[in-house]
């Protein structure tokens, strides 16, 4: 490649990604632009989450979508109000049951370090508490749910949040992935790679099952609508003497000035949130511990001969990384200003986190971010851009001819065939990613 594109080579993709966005801003509008811009930059932080699991440490995560969903759910159980009425019906119940699964988690650790001498008999001793515990939670759980989701279901039926800010959300997020990922890891990492995988695909999906079917908390496929918002909302801007001022200046309408201000404003929360991120991700790969996980990553055996301890710096990787795409997943149900469980794809949407890792460039930060950038615009692009061409082709056909028809309807399948050619073009002739890792001494 020629020398200027290597050492300009961050610079001239960036540019050619922010083109991308002023081209759809021209042929399309400056929102749909922005739109774009926002869902792009939650995409790279969950790439730079994978990245920091694979490309630091080589640790294979399928459960991205679980630990987004937990962040999701954050965003509800911090922000939403509470629903006085169903904690009124059915609270206690809950919190009985809450006691309980403690309660028994306590007794068998307790029972299990108190009778080891027992052997195998421990084993039945340990499922008799469980047996026990579990009749005595559906005792005082299961009325508590009835109650709770007979409280208007058409509007509540839930327990509603605490009624903070939504920005404390996004750490409460961070911190529900990360505690997810401990117990995954302090279980799967000790052992072969592949157990990791099955374990994280596992508990994505129990995630997202629990949080599609336990209505009490989450509404389940009703959805919860109406999250609060850490910018300001079209209708209050719309009615500012100040803001119509403004409007009149640019020369918009003030509907349409109203959402692009916001979407300006969610922009930069969100440029803020990355910027961070990639500066202590980057010194944190320059660091002497991202020399040692990159030397655990390349030879695990080597380095635990020289005294490493290769399991527990997995975990500590492990949890950051999913940190990470948790803080992600309460970034985006903010955005969308709703939580939906359906919404959530497992296997669909880890691929698509997983391709913008490998375009990118897996261990490169500024790989991943970019991977996030790229691999979203042309999911988002690929049916407009799809539709045009087809039109284009087909513009000499009869307009009522069936395979014109045919053709017009598969425009709306292009983005998976498109990510595909993308897929294989880049492992063809980028296969390190478009941004590959640095080769640190």
């Amino acid at each position: 490649m020629p020398a200027f594109y290597q050492q300009y080579r961050n610079q001239i993709l960036f540019s050619v990604m922010a083109g991308l966005l002023v081209l759809v801003a021209i042929m399309q509008s400056l929102s749909v632009s922005l739109t774009i811009l926002n869902l792009c930059l939650i995409s790279a932080i969950m790439a730079l989450g994978v990245n920091i699991q694979w490309g630091y440490a080589g640790l294979f995560n399928v459960g991205v979508m679980g630990f987004a969903a937990l962040g999701g759910l954050a965003g509800v159980l911090i922000s939403m109000p509470p629903v006085s009425e169903a904690w009124q019906a059915g609270g206690l119940g809950i919190l009985l049951g809450l006691l309980i699964t403690v309660g028994t988690v306590v007794a068998c650790l307790f029972a299990w370090t108190r009778i080891s001498h027992l052997k195998k008999q421990r084993y039945w001793i340990i499922a008799a508490i469980i047996i026990c515990g579990y009749a005595l939670l559906r005792i005082f759980f299961d009325p508590g749910v009835d109650a709770i989701e007979a409280i208007d279901p058409s509007v509540t039926g839930y327990l509603g949040g605490l009624g903070l800010p939504i920005l404390v959300a996004w750490p409460v997020g961070a911190l529900f992935a990360a505690g997810v990922a401990f117990v995954i890891g302090k279980i799967a990492l000790g052992l072969r790679s592949d157990y990791l995988a099955i374990a994280t695909l596992g508990i994505s999906e129990i995630i997202i099952f629990f949080i599609k079917n336990e209505e009490w908390l989450t509404r389940g496929v009703k959805n919860v609508n109406g999250l609060p918002r850490p910018v300001p909302y079209e209708i209050d801007l719309q009615q500012a003497q100040w803001f119509q001022e403004w409007a009149i200046t640019l020369g918009m309408p003030v509907d349409d000035a109203s959402a692009v201000f916001v979407k300006i404003c969610y922009a930069l929360l969100f440029i803020a949130v990355i910027g961070i991120l990639l500066w202590l991700s980057e010194t944190a790969l320059k660091s002497p511990w991202g020399r040692m996980m990159r030397a655990i990553r390349d030879n695990e055996t080597a380095a635990a001969a020289m005294g490493k301890d290769v399991t527990w710096q997995h975990l500590r990787v492990f949890v950051l990384g999913s940190a990470v795409i948790g803080l992600a997943g309460a970034m985006l149900t903010t955005l969308d200003g709703q939580f939906t469980p359906v919404g959530y794809n497992p296997l669909r949407f880890t691929f698509l986190i997983w391709v913008m890792v490998i375009i990118g460039g897996s261990g490169n930060n500024w790989g991943a971010v970019l991977g996030g950038f790229f691999i979203w615009f042309f999911w988002i692009e690929a049916e407009p851009i799809g539709l045009w061409l087809i039109e284009t082709l087909t513009s000499g056909m009869d307009p009522q001819s069936a395979v014109r028809a045919h053709l017009l309807e598969g425009a709306a399948h292009m983005r998976l065939m498109t990510v595909g050619i993308i897929l294989l073009l880049t492992l063809r002739y980028a296969p390190e990613g478009l941004i590959p890792e640095k080769k640190r001494l």
